[in-house]
């Protein structure tokens, strides 16, 4: 059954559209993922969104300048206003007391509202329809050709490219600006190209996924790789693994599912990704943390038995004191039974009879005895 499966992915991967798209939606999210990286450790994702929505009015000024749906005219136009944005963004946060989400937020609104307005008037001329300027909104994978993959190519490899040659820069930059600028980097500058890069990858998505989706397949697959590592190389590597995998995803399940638009699907599928990884990635994920936090809850309170004995065997000046199960709960506040268990198990306890009496009773072992004595952070009971 899987390999009936794998066939029908591979021949959908044959056909000319589906292999296009696919190829293009797995580069976007390459790229997004590599460039979000850095947008997510500086605490910008925000600006993704600023430059996605600025780019709107670019296209618009494109077609109007190039007078008809010329895709370098259109990027050029959306290059120039989504830097334009970025830069507006950078000088108020810098210039005046708002802060950096204000600015990005008046700035996003700004842009988009303009693109908005010309948007319509082109509309209402009877252009921007035949342009298929409106498809930009949410993006139009299918009208994708083999010439843009090329462009998609090349603009990814540029965002990839620059950020392999200033890899130490940016990573000093994106962890510690201040450290940076006492070394002499022109941290300014640095930013202001990763931000820059930011506005690459939403060219780069702009037929895929459109202006309103793209911030997400920036922030997404960062945010996935995020959950699964601390170092920064191979948060990179994942993210890149994450959107390519997002972008492949969508692309196959809208061509098996008639009538749903593609851009939406690899944006759910990146988001499914980060689902995942908030769930189960190691060390983070919130399994992973329900399981420590129980191993952790178990630890102490065969910590607070251990040293419930030791006080009673102490102040009984007895270190084989029998300890009523009854009294270990009164004297805790909690049943004592399953950790009793578990320190039975470990050797450091053992169940005794105290006649006439017929309640369970219980005393330390040497092995418990000498737990109990150590600090708590070197106790193993209950573990």
């Amino acid at each position: 059954m899987s390999g009936e499966v794998a066939g029908g992915l591979l021949a959908l991967l044959a056909d000319h559209t589906v292999g296009t798209v696919a190829a293009g939606a797995a580069i976007l999210g390459a790229a997004a993922g590599v460039v979000g990286s850095f947008a997510l450790l500086r605490r910008q994702s925000l600006y993704g969104d600023v430059l996605a929505h600025a780019a709107l009015p670019g296209l618009c000024l494109g077609f109007i300048a190039a007078g008809a749906r010329v895709l370098p005219a259109l990027m050029a136009g959306a290059a120039l206003t989504g830097v334009a944005a970025a830069l507006a963004a950078l000088a108020l946060a810098r210039t005046t007391r708002l802060k950096a989400d204000a600015a990005q937020g008046i700035v996003l609104a700004t842009f988009f509202a303009f693109g908005l307005v010309l948007l319509t008037w082109l509309q209402g001329r009877g252009t921007a329809g035949q342009a298929g300027l409106a498809s930009f909104l949410f993006g139009q994978a299918a009208g994708m050709l083999r010439s843009d993959l090329w462009q998609t190519g090349g603009l990814a490899a540029l965002a990839v490219g620059l950020v392999a040659l200033f890899w130490k820069e940016a990573k000093l930059v994106a962890f510690d600006p201040v450290y940076a600028a006492t070394t002499g980097l022109p941290v300014a500058a640095i930013e202001t190209g990763l931000t820059l890069l930011v506005a690459v990858a939403v060219l780069v998505g702009l037929q895929l996924v459109g202006v309103v989706l793209i911030t997400a397949l920036i922030v997404a697959p960062a945010a996935a790789a995020r959950q699964w590592t601390d170092r920064l190389g191979r948060m990179v590597a994942l993210a890149a693994l994450f959107g390519a995998l997002a972008g492949v995803t969508g692309t196959l399940v809208s061509a098996t599912a008639r009538g749903l638009a593609t851009g939406p699907l690899i944006v759910l599928a990146a988001s499914a990704v980060v689902a995942v990884s908030l769930l189960a990635a190691p060390g983070r994920g919130l399994l992973w943390q329900g399981v420590a936090g129980r191993a952790s809850r178990r630890r102490l309170a065969g910590e607070r038995v251990l040293a419930t004995l030791a006080e009673l065997a102490e102040s009984h000046a007895d270190p084989a004191y029998r300890a009523e199960e009854g009294m270990l709960d009164a004297a805790l506040g909690t049943p004592s039974g399953p950790a009793l268990g578990r320190l039975a198990a470990a050797g450091l306890v053992r169940a005794v009879a105290h006649p006439p009496e017929d309640t369970a009773h219980w005393q330390l072992t040497a092995a418990g005895l000498a737990a109990a004595r150590r600090r708590p952070g070197e106790r193993g009971p209950g573990r």
